[in-house]
């Protein structure tokens, strides 16, 4: 059993800033690259960055200026800095991570329950 607990999320004036965690718990668990994702209202779910247990990161090309993905391999812990929002920002960020249930096993990808970011003008 993996679960992921996203926490972070709050309300902020346009320009702000926030930091996201992301931590995976459980046990029997090897926790390969962890990313995040967020989904507005209307909107299908976007891919917002990725990053590896080795740390390769990628980006969405149009956050990649303001948002940073960092990791915590000793605490099974992603974050997300968040810099400059936009109202457009606003969104349940939903953290995602891959991981391998047991030896000989393909990939499974679990997901958190996400966490409300709401930046206002």
């Amino acid at each position: 059993q993996v679960q992921l607990v996203e926490s972070g999320g709050d309300l902020v004036e346009a320009g702000g800033s926030l930091r996201l965690s992301c931590t995976a718990s459980g046990s029997g668990f090897n926790l390969n690259a962890m990313a995040w994702y967020r989904q507005a209202p209307g909107k299908q779910r976007e891919f917002v960055a990725s990053i590896t247990r080795a740390g390769s990161i990628k980006y969405a090309d149009s956050l990649k200026d303001r948002f940073t993905i960092l990791r915590d391999n000793t605490r099974n812990t992603a974050y997300l800095h968040m810099d400059s929002l936009k109202p457009e920002d606003t969104a349940v960020y939903i953290c995602n991570a891959n991981v391998i249930p047991g030896p000989l096993k393909p990939p499974t990808y679990y997901w958190g329950q996400g966490t409300q970011v709401t930046v206002s003008s």
